[in-house]
């Protein structure tokens, strides 16, 4: 199976080349997703988050995404001990989710993880991706994405490691600079496409 890796800041466009993935039928392992899974089912995990840092439930009895986030984006170390806390959860379900697509036969799947570098995923993968784009471009797609306000949206990008630490730790570099979303998913593509026949060829 071939397995690339995507990893780059929130906002870059990572779900657009997750999309060509899946347009050739290959499979997804999204660890933001497995992390809000993990955050909503895992009770050592939650206790564990609200042991280091206060109560974070919401109204509905559940871990309030918002409330943790505003308490580490603006804070290094804290942002540190949640990844700390949260990483070998992680690693461990995703690597699940793997070997779950392997036994289906799978011939091709993806990992987007913002860690992926970090977290070690990046050893179990063929190739790896880093998507990057403006950082202004980023706030935009970000306060759009998921209604939350500019200063906030600035305060997650300005908390992630800079542009060139994913350029310097992956193998294929995706810029998010198009004009519209059509030019990147074209330009996503070739690049997906290209991926596939070099790894190919090194089998």
């Amino acid at each position: 199976m071939i397995l690339i890796g995507i990893t780059g800041p929130t906002g870059a466009g990572k779900t657009t080349l997750l999309r060509e993935v899946e347009a050739l039928g290959g499979a997804v392992i999204d660890c933001d997703v497995v992390y809000h899974e993990l955050l909503e089912g895992d009770r050592l995990l939650q206790c564990e988050l609200e042991r280091r840092f206060g109560p974070l439930r919401g109204e509905d009895g559940a871990i309030d995404r918002k409330r943790l986030g505003a308490i580490v984006f603006g804070d290094p170390e804290k942002l540190a001990q949640l990844n700390e806390v949260v990483r070998t959860a992680i690693v461990d379900r995703t690597r699940a989710l793997v070997e779950d697509d392997r036994r289906q036969g799978r011939t091709l799947a993806a990992i987007d993880a913002i860690a992926l570098v970090e977290s070690g995923l990046d050893r179990l993968c063929s190739a790896t991706v880093a998507v990057t784009a403006p950082p202004e471009a980023r706030v935009r797609r970000i306060m759009a994405r998921e209604g939350i306000p500019e200063d906030y949206a600035w305060s997650r990008v300005r908390a992630q490691k800079p542009e060139a630490y994913f350029r310097e730790h992956c193998g294929y570099t995706l810029v998010n600079d198009c004009d519209s979303a059509e030019e990147f998913s074209l330009r996503a593509r070739a690049l997906l496409q290209t991926i596939l026949q070099q790894t190919t060829k090194e089998d």
